[in-house]
Formats: C-alpha cells, sequence, structure tokens
C-alpha cells in the first residue's frame, strides 16, 4: 500500500508527510510548487511536480505507483480574500481540479480520498461551536469552492464507490518541534506567523483586520490546531476508510477560541517581544467567530491532539521563524 498526496509541499501536506514517513508508510507527493516548497518535502517520499487537474499527467503517476490504494488531498487555493475578489479562480482550481482528480481516481480503481476541507463551509454559525450536522451556509468563494468539493465527492461515492472523508478545520498554527520545517507563505496573511514576523523584526508592525466583531475585545474568535494534530487526524482517516468504513465527515479543532488580540498576548508571552499592533479595516468573508466540535473525529477516528495549549503551538511556530526567518529560503 502507498498513499498519494496532493499539496504535500505546502504547510499542513508537508507536515503529514513527514508524519506518514515517520510511521514508515510509502509515500509519493505531488505538488505544483505554485505556493508549496520543494525544500519542505521529506527526502524520503517520492516526489512528483506538476498539476493535479493534467489528467495525462495523474494518470502517469498513478501507473508509475501502482501500490497507491488513497489520496490525501491538500492541493487547494486557500485565501480567504482573494477568493472574494478572484472568485473564478478557487472554482477552476479548488473545484474543477477536484472533478478532474475524481475521474482519474475512477478510471484507475483507487477508491478513498481523504479531503482537506475548512470550517468555512459553515460560513456565519448558528451555534457555537460547530458541529458537523450545523448547516453549511459559506460566505465567501474558498468556503464554497470547498463545500462544492464535498457534494462532488458525495454524488461520487453514490456513482461510483470512492469513499471519502472530509476533514473541516480552520486556523492552523504551529511547526515541527525541531524547526526544520513550519509556514511559509508569500505573501503571508495567517495572523501568527505575521505576529511572528513582526517579534523577528523582518516585519514593521502586525495589522489586526477589525475591532468591532460580536466578540468580547472586538476581534475574531478562532479555533486553532497544530499541523501534525491534523497530519494525525488525516492518517486516522485514511486508515478509517481502508477499514472498510463509509465516507464522513469531521470537524477537527481545539473546541477552544482565541481571539486575535489573545493570540498577540500570548505570543508576547513566549517570545518576550513588545510586537507592535495597529488596527486596519475589515477584511470581506471573515466571520465573528468559528469554534469546532471536534467530539465525533476523538471518538470515532481515536483522535488525540497532543498540542492543546496555544502557548505550545506558539512556542513550536516560534522556534521554526527563529531558524528561518527568510522561511525555505534558509535551508
Amino acid at each position: 500500500m502507498a498513499v498519494l498526496v496532493l499539496g504535500g509541499a505546502g504547510y499542513i501536506g508537508s507536515h503529514t508527510v513527514d508524519r506518514l514517513v515517520e510511521k514508515g508508510a510509502d509515500v509519493v507527493v505531488v505538488d505544483s510548487l505554485v505556493t508549496g516548497h520543494r525544500a519542505a518535502v521529506s527526502d524520503k517520499a517520492k516526489f512528483y511536480q506538476g498539476d493535479i487537474a493534467d489528467q495525462p499527467f495523474m494518470r502517469q503517476v498513478f501507473a508509475e505507483n501502482p501500490a497507491i490504494d488513497a489520496v490525501i488531498h491538500f492541493a487547494a487555493f486557500s485565501l480567504v480574500a482573494e477568493s472574494m475578489k478572484k472568485p473564478l479562480k478557487y472554482f477552476d482550481n479548488n473545484t474543477a481540479g477536484m472533478i478532474n482528480l475524481l475521474e482519474v481516481m475512477n478510471e484507475v480503481g483507487v477508491k478513498r480520498i481523504v479531503f482537506s476541507s475548512t470550517a468555512a463551509t459553515y460560513g456565519i454559525p448558528e451555534t457555537m461551536p460547530i458541529k458537523e450536522t450545523d448547516p453549511q451556509k459559506p460566505i465567501n468563494p474558498y468556503g464554497e469552492s470547498k463545500l462544492a468539493m464535498e457534494k462532488i465527492m458525495h454524488w461520487t461515492d453514490l456513482a461510483n464507490g470512492i469513499k471519502f472523508v472530509a476533514l473541516r478545520y480552520f486556523n492552523v498554527a504551529g511547526a515541527k518541534p525541531d524547526g526544520t520545517i513550519g509556514e511559509d507563505h508569500n505573501p503571508e496573511t495567517h495572523l501568527l506567523p505575521i505576529v511572528l514576523q513582526v517579534a523577528a523584526g523582518t516585519r514593521d508592525k502586525l495589522q489586526i483586520f477589525g475591532d468591532d466583531y460580536n466578540t468580547p475585545d472586538g476581534t475574531n474568535v478562532r479555533d486553532y490546531v497544530h499541523p501534525f494534530d491534523l497530519a494525525d487526524a488525516h492518517i486516522l482517516a485514511m486508515n478509517y476508510l481502508r477499514e472498510g468504513n463509509e465516507s464522513n465527515a469531521f470537524n477537527l479543532g481545539s473546541s477552544t477560541g482565541f481571539s486575535n488580540m489573545e493570540i498577540l498576548k500570548a505570543a508576547r508571552e513566549v517570545t518576550g517581544k513588545p510586537i507592535p499592533t495597529v488596527m486596519a479595516p475589515r477584511r470581506g468573508g471573515d466571520p465573528d467567530t468559528l469554534i469546532a466540535a471536534s467530539d465525533k473525529a476523538r471518538k470515532i477516528l481515536g483522535w488525540k491532539p497532543e498540542f492543546d495549549d496555544i502557548h505550545k503551538i506558539i512556542k513550536t511556530a516560534w522556534k521554526w521563524h527563529q531558524t528561518h526567518p527568510n522561511g525555505f529560503a534558509d535551508r
């Protein structure tokens, strides 16, 4: 058996590949390197550079690696603000890319896929924490594209028997504790790495987008999960499908929300740096609060997050930023 990791040179994908390799799995990685980094991929994984929407290329990958029996799919654009300005880019890359992938998977007889979905499919939740059964009403094209991908997998399962697990999570933060791989986006839009770039002196100040949300301190509240904990959940989901279980969806989160100001406070405590901050206008498409109820994943998949303290998460990210102030360009 082998696992194909799509988007395996990205932030969460590379941590998942690292975890799979550590467990002795046979890993094949496909990444276009549009946003991913070749240096992030373990040397013990077989790497292909290409686009998952390129069906002849994907047929070649499957043909050269006949042991592949499961796919873990991270290959998608994921910037909420950009999706509001360029919705067609997201539906073309994310949603149409999924269609092309599933067609090839059906051709070659690979019937298991674990999909990196998002809490953005819920939009503005009616209750908190969010449960898997809550209505999915996205308020941005990114979330809409991912919801469409979930629905496409559902109908493909009914028609062709391709079983799937959709894992819905929101804010990912942290890095491999030894500092060898971490988060490196250009441009960087995620809160914690920007906070730590300011702490490291590679950015002048932190902008917090909006202080008038319906939250205790007026700033967005999010549920933060470490990439290794997400990696473990994807591996558990893959094994769940290999055991012959039916398609399913799971939320992944700590079930604890932290506001942007609380993250800033914790980062100041971990780094010992002042981290200058200014308030900026809201960004489009950002809900007030997103906190995931993850008891279903804990019960059915046996998921047990290791990094369950925000200070612990920030500490791992800070080591990455201290040792790689220019990201993977320092490797």
